[in-house]
């Protein structure tokens, strides 16, 4: 891993965004949309239910924060690879000495920056519109928003490593991977909410025990150390397993001229 090479990947991903500022509207427009709808049906509930309002109901923009947070770090990766498919620039970045560590290191920085800007600015509104303050957990928050940011990039390695396998058809994956998993995430409503016969699903789901732990530690500004372990160390797994499937994808492309798929589309 050469930190010249990643930091020559993250400018070249950067100046796209510099150069084509309409870029920028996929990063704020889609999080704006979802906060307004689940920020006003929030409003909408407790003006009609008063007193009886369950607090748990109040965490549903906390967790269009945190969803969001997880879903940028996965399309960071994913995308920052179908950039390079879109711009037919894909063989010219393996054929230069950038290994699969320089690549996903890469890919990394770019989900971070991504998840960071789009948490700041809904967090930030959702003050401004709800009066609601996410940033009422101080540093209990970090852990678990690293954790979704080791889970959105496992996710999108895997994303990435299936559109690697099945070609330009695949694409669509980029987008669909963290929505497959969200019924059984835990996002807006807690794990006893689900069916017993699949509630085991959501054991085994990282950002399940962090979303979680969001709400344990908004209701009495605690850290809930079991949702974080059980998170961190699932995490650990699935970063080793899509770290795996990613390079034994890109070193299978390699040898039966996948990449080239994506270049003759």
């Amino acid at each position: 891993m050469t930190f010249s090479t990643i930091h020559a990947l993250v400018l070249r991903n950067l100046y796209l965004y510099s150069r084509t500022p309409v870029r920028l509207v996929e990063l704020v427009f889609w999080p704006l949309v979802d906060l307004l709808v689940w920020g006003y049906l929030t409003v909408f509930l407790q003006k009609h239910t008063g007193d009886s309002f369950p607090y748990q109901i109040t965490f549903l923009i906390g967790a269009v924060i945190l969803w969001d947070i997880l879903f940028r770090a996965q399309q960071g990766v994913a995308l920052y690879f179908l950039e390079d498919v879109w711009s037919r620039n894909l063989l010219n970045v393996f054929s230069a000495p950038v290994t699969n560590a320089d690549y996903l290191a890469s890919t990394y920085v770019i989900g971070f920056l991504r998840a960071a800007v789009t948490s700041i600015l809904l967090s930030v509104l959702a003050i401004v519109l709800y009066s609601f303050n996410l940033f009422e957990l101080n540093w209990s928050l970090v852990p678990f928003v690293f954790n979704l940011l080791l889970f959105g990039w496992s996710l999108g390695m895997i994303s990435t490593a299936l559109i690697v396998r099945w070609g330009p058809a695949a694409e669509t994956l980029a987008w669909a991977v963290p929505f497959f998993i969200q019924p059984f995430a835990a996002v807006y409503y807690p794990i006893d909410a689900l069916p017993p016969a699949i509630r085991w699903i959501a054991e085994f789901i990282p950002c399940a025990h962090v979303f979680e732990g969001m709400r344990d530690g908004l209701k009495d500004g605690s850290i809930s150390w079991i949702n974080l372990g059980k998170a961190t160390g699932l995490n650990v797994i699935y970063l080793i397993l899509a770290g795996m499937l990613f390079v034994r994808m890109m070193k299978t492309a390699r040898e039966r001229g996948l990449l080239t798929k994506f270049v003759s589309q």
